[in-house]
Formats: C-alpha cells, sequence, structure tokens
C-alpha cells in the first residue's frame, strides 16, 4: 500500500489493513524523534479513513476536498491540539475544549478526528483529563496521538493506545528516498546526514532553505567562539540571553545544533564509522577531533547536551551559558 510517505512502510500497511478490514482502533500512538515522520503519518490515517473517493480500501486518494483540507490541517471534522510552542505546556483548558467538540457527530466526515501533537508536553491534569475520552471512545471518533516517547506519557495512556514506534530511516535509505522525491542527489545526500535519516525533518530542510542558512549561521558563531577570548564569549552569551528572552526556542534548536558538531567531532576522535550529521564539515571536524581527542571532545558534547537541559528547565539562562562558554576549548576550525 503506498500512501506517499517515506519510509515506515510496516507501518503503512498496518494502517492500511486497519482502514481497509474494519480493524480500527480507537486510539493510536505514534512515537519518535521530531521529524521523524509522526505527524505525517497520523494526517495519512485520517485521510485514508474520510477520504471521498479512495481508489482501493484503506488507500486515500490525496486530491478530494477531504485529503487535501486534512493535509493542512482545516477539516471541520479535524481538531489539533498542541501546546501554544515547542517546549511549552498543553493545558487542560484546550483538552476539556476537545471533548466538548468530539461529543457532536463529525459535520460532514465519516470520523471526527482528534490530533494530539507532541503530547508528552501535556500537564499532568490534561493527560488525566483525556483518560475519560480514551476509556470510553465516542462512536465515529479517532484520537491520534505524537509523542517522542511512551516513557514520556503516562502507562494508563499508553495502555488504551495502539503504539506505533517510528525510527529513523538509515541515512543512505533516507538519501535514496529523497532522491525518489526529485531532490537533486547532492543534496538529498547532504540532508539525509543533517536529519540523521529523519524524513520529515529533511523534506522540511528543503521546503525552507532559510532553515539551513540558521544552521550555517550557528554553526558560523560556534567556530568564532572557538577562537575568541572569553570577554568576547561571554559578550556573546549576553547577547545570546537578550535574544532569548523573545525567542527560547532560536536558543534550543542553535544548541542542538551545536550537539550534532560536537557529537560528531566525538566520533571522529573514536574513529568509528557512523555516519556524521554535518557532512559538509567533514575536514574541518576531522581536524578538530585529532587536535582534542575523544575525553575532550566527549566533555564538551556532555557540557552542551548538560546547558540544552538546564535551559530546558528554566534555570538561569545567563550562568549555564556562561559556564559553556569557559568549557569551550580554543581552537581553529579553518
Amino acid at each position: 500500500m503506498d500512501w506517499h510517505i517515506l519510509g515506515h512502510q510496516w507501518a503503512v500497511d498496518l494502517l492500511a489493513e486497519h482502514t481497509a478490514h474494519g480493524g480500527l482502533r480507537h486510539a493510536y500512538l505514534f512515537t519518535g524523534p521530531t521529524g521523524v515522520g509522526r505527524r505525517t503519518l497520523a494526517l495519512k490515517l485520517a485521510q485514508a479513513v474520510n477520504c471521498l473517493q479512495p481508489p482501493a480500501p484503506g488507500q486515500p486518494c490525496g486530491t478530494c476536498s477531504a485529503c487535501t483540507r486534512i493535509e493542512k490541517m482545516q477539516h471541520p471534522d479535524l481538531a489539533v491540539i498542541q501546546a501554544e510552542q515547542a517546549g511549552g505546556t498543553l493545558k487542560v483548558e484546550q483538552v476539556r475544549e476537545l471533548q466538548r467538540s468530539l461529543s457532536l457527530a463529525p459535520y460532514e466526515a465519516k470520523f471526527r478526528v482528534a490530533l494530539l501533537l507532541r503530547f508528552e508536553e501535556a500537564h499532568a491534569s490534561a493527560a488525566n483529563a483525556l483518560l475519560k475520552t480514551l476509556e470510553e471512545p465516542a462512536p465515529k471518533v479517532l484520537m491520534l496521538l505524537t509523542a517522542e516517547s511512551v516513557e514520556s506519557l503516562l502507562p494508563t495512556i499508553v495502555s488504551r493506545c495502539e503504539v506505533l514506534r517510528l525510527r529513523p530511516l538509515p541515512v543512505a535509505e533516507a538519501g535514496e528516498g529523497l532522491q525518489r522525491w526529485g531532490i537533486p542527489a547532492a543534496e538529498a545526500r547532504l540532508l539525509a546526514h543533517i536529519s540523521g535519516g529523519r524524513p520529515g525533518y529533511a523534506v522540511r530542510l528543503h521546503e525552507n532553505p532559510e532553515l539551513l542558512e540558521q544552521r550555517q549561521g550557528w554553526l558560523t558563531e560556534l567556530s568564532t567562539l572557538l577562537g575568541n577570548s572569553r570577554v568576547e564569549r561571554f559578550a556573546y552569551a549576553r547577547a545570546a540571553v537578550r535574544a532569548a528572552s523573545d525567542d527560547r526556542e532560536a536558543l534550543r534548536s542553535c544548541l542542538q545544533v551545536w550537539s550534532s558538531f560536537w557529537r560528531d567531532v566525538v566520533l571522529s576522535a573514536s574513529g568509528t564509522a557512523a555516519p556524521l550529521t554535518n557532512l559538509d564539515l567533514a575536514e574541518p571536524l576531522h581536524k578538530l577531533a585529532a587536535g582534542l581527542g575523544l575525553d575532550q571532545a566527549r566533555q564538551v558534547l556532555e557540557r552542551t547536551e548538560q546547558t540544552l537541559s538546564l535551559i530546558d528547565r528554566n534555570v538561569h539562562v545567563r550562568l549555564a551559558l556562561e559556564n559553556l562558554m569557559l568549557d569551550l576549548p580554543r581552537a581553529e576550525l579553518n
């Protein structure tokens, strides 16, 4: 069965079988890292159950009004619930409003579909409020949840869902798949590495070149910092804190890119054959790894990830960044 999804064919086959032969569950939980395709697969299932002209049982056409509106998340029988921003909190009031809407019959579709994204961000009261809906599902209601892992959710939530654990694709497979989608070979190979085999993230990078430009900007800043004095590094930290007061997510994304860089340095220093994430920086990465050695590279990676964790927990941002500045080695990338 072809749902025009890159990878996860086993999941497509399973969901198409459920849709085509009356085996649809009332709730599905899609887990995996961000960008692996959780939301895409959930929306394809919503299309499959509500398609107006399926070319085959369990197969959405992708072109009817129902399919196109679901893809854009604009269908009146599709409710999308999530925290206001990544790293935020999904509130109990959002779940209660969802429950009120699910008590109504579908406006025009076969099923009302509730898509709850990044449900690991749900407040405990919101997760508990959802339990009643999962325990006593209304007819013609389909619940679709996404989360990073089952461990991040209440066991009572997980036990009431059909769980589909999505994993990144092998980098080579992801690159070949992106080429089949019409992306030039060199770009497809680079995107497959940068995304770590997460097809959704790779496609998002392709469709939004400004994201790649931002990534390059953060890596350039890191390269500059490695050659800077302590005073210059602290000035950078102060500026980053001021910017983070308006956009905390940008700082998180910057640190995640830096973490990917130091992870590559660790891989290079260890001599493993595992694929690099920042393939376009392979030469300076190898040079830096040779100069630092495995132990120091690992220490910098750990400090970067600890800083990210502290910021996620709303610990003093400036202090966390200044400590990281002190732990960065003095080095030249170019």
